[in-house]
């Protein structure tokens, strides 16, 4: 089933082949890929129309999950379905899949050496200042001078940083709540079936995977299946979400090796959430690298095209906006609480503090003009010229 009468211009194969591209080029975050796919779908190749882009990004902003990946999702199932749609996120997530598997086996080999703790020290730093400046740019364009948006912003920051992990009935409350009082449901609550989806069960779709902790490989797959269901907008949204399962409930990694796996993430194409790959491969090898990947995109594939017919329908309600804009802004002040979080555990000295403080600068300053992966890049050799300083002895 589509929701396109229309022919299509397009085959799937070249649909497929503009995501594997796209999976394997894409730099910038969840908010240059939305980007890129507008421009390249709808702009110049004219495959996709505005209104099937627009309600696909309000669907991806309404659901949980990853925003660029269930975009991509919603764009593959408007005219080929339940394929297309699968076929679209495989090619999507594919090629930085393969990456963050690379780098986890290069992690695990290397990992002890002082050239990668060096380089590490660097792109560290440098990762919280490019969140801090994505906090800082979506906290101005959600919250607004709205008193209720600022003091649900206020609260989820601050419930960050005490807890140390995002919370989310906290980000579902604000949701409802603003809902609520912005748009209370009167007649509603009778006709629309979309909210309908925020209880749909998760579907398990492994069957076995040949690793001698089948125990820890469930953890891993009810974890990410979790933070798929639950973790709303950007890609950074997971970032608080992840370190209070990773680092504080299981222990699975440390701060260090966590806010590695976060910077692996800003270096890698695609979307900011294959992070989970890389962490996966860290806890479990290969096995777990797959099954977080898996975990993470089951849900918000599911929640992207089983709901996909009637949102085309009912999606412009405004009871769906008010509830979309409570849980962008609780999602916003969650991110710019995991900046306070993760900031203690990285920027423990002068050059640290100065790596992020600069980060921050330059790219408030310059914006678009400089790609992240250059600052990455930068980092790291920064990192490899002044590690080395601060463990001589003495």
């Amino acid at each position: 089933m589509s929701l396109d009468l229309d022919k299509p211009s397009y085959s799937l194969t070249q649909l497929t082949q503009y995501f594997l591209k796209l999976g394997a080029l894409g730099f910038g975050g969840p908010i240059a890929l939305v980007g890129y796919m507008h421009r390249d779908l709808v702009e110049e190749r004219q495959w996709i129309s505005e209104a099937g882009y627009q309600e696909g990004l309000t669907l991806a902003q309404v659901a949980p999950g990853p925003l660029a990946a269930q975009l991509g999702f919603y764009m593959g199932y408007i005219h080929y379905g339940i394929l297309g749609s699968a076929l679209a996120g495989i090619a999507f997530v594919l090629p930085s899949f393969l990456i963050v598997v690379a780098l986890g086996w290069a992690y695990t080999l290397y990992g002890g050496l002082s050239w990668m703790q060096a380089v590490f020290y660097g792109v560290g730093a440098a990762v919280i200042g490019i969140i801090a400046i994505s906090a800082y740019k979506l906290t101005r364009k959600t919250v607004g001078r709205d008193w209720l948006l600022w003091g649900i912003y206020l609260v989820n920051a601050a419930a960050t940083i005490i807890t140390q992990s995002e919370r989310v009935e906290l980000i579902l409350g604000a949701g409802f709540l603003v809902w609520w009082l912005k748009s209370p449901p009167k007649n509603w609550v009778k006709s629309n079936r979309v909210n309908s989806i925020l209880g749909l069960p998760l579907v398990s779709l492994l069957a076995t995977i040949p690793v001698a902790t089948p125990a820890l490989l469930g953890q891993i797959f009810l974890f990410f299946a979790m933070a798929g269901s639950f973790v709303f907008g950007s890609g950074l949204a997971i970032i608080p979400f992840l370190y209070g399962g990773v680092v504080k409930d299981f222990q699975w990694l440390d701060a260090q090796q966590f806010l590695d796996a976060v910077a692996v993430a800003m270096i890698t194409p695609g979307p900011v959430v294959i992070t989970t790959g890389f962490i996966g491969f860290l806890v479990a090898g290969f096995p777990g690298a797959c099954v977080a990947a898996i975990a993470m995109f089951i849900p918000c594939y599911l929640l992207t095209i089983i709901p996909a017919p009637y949102f085309k329908k009912h999606g412009k309600h405004p009871a769906i906006a008010a509830f979309v804009n409570g849980v962008t802004v609780a999602a916003t002040g969650a991110i710019a609480g995991a900046v306070v979080v993760l900031g203690r555990q990285t920027l423990h000295d002068i050059p640290t503090i100065a790596i992020a403080v600069v980060t921050l600068v330059a790219l408030l300053k310059f914006g678009k003009k400089l790609p992240e992966p250059l600052i990455v890049a930068i980092a790291a050799l920064l990192g490899l010229l002044i590690y080395p300083l601060t463990v001589l002895p003495g």
